[in-house]
């Protein structure tokens, strides 16, 4: 059920693809920009949409979209918290990125969902705590929740954040 593998995330195979998005919900770099290039222009207009009916996407929330060009259905944007040492409520919220986002892919029929490595570019999210507030929420949300989700794969852009899933995953 929990896979992990080290590539492009906008070339996995899945229904849903979560992109680390920021607040805005209209594109950036990173994960973000990948997906928004990659996904073509369909996936902008729908995030504008969004933003016109509620303004942005707070931090831990997550939003739902077309996947345009991508070989997914949906893209989940969700916008992970800024590390600030850790005493703000960021394992929190990181942890409300990956409720949220199998939240809303269980409400849409998801059976298959891939994950980014959620703050830990740019946001600076030390990359072994990050891994393991990951692992653990998705590990217990599906636990306690009927969802249609059959397959969770975290994507690794570089090979520290893999291994760090590889071992979370092998336990």
């Amino acid at each position: 059920m929990l896979e992990v593998q080290q590539g492009d995330i906008t070339k996995v195979e899945v229904d849903a693809v979560v992109n680390a998005a920021n607040s805005s919900l209209l594109g950036g770099g990173g994960v973000d920009g990948t997906i928004h290039r990659a996904g073509g222009p369909a996936i902008l207009e729908e995030c504008r949409q969004i933003r016109a009916k509620q303004g942005g996407c707070p931090t831990g929330e997550a939003v739902i979209t077309t996947a345009g060009k991508l070989p997914a259905r949906f893209v989940i944007h969700t916008v992970g918290p800024v590390w600030n040492g850790g005493s703000k409520g960021e394992p929190d919220l990181l942890a409300n990125c990956y409720r949220n986002s199998l939240r809303l892919a269980g409400e849409n029929g998801v059976e298959s969902i891939a994950f980014p490595n959620i703050s830990t570019g740019v946001y600076g999210y030390p990359k072994d705590k990050a891994a393991k507030v990951a692992v653990e929420t998705v590990k217990s949300y599906l636990q306690e929740h009927n969802l249609s989700i059959k397959r969770v794969v975290f994507v690794c852009f570089d090979e520290e954040n893999y291994r760090l899933y590889q071992e979370l995953i092998a336990k």
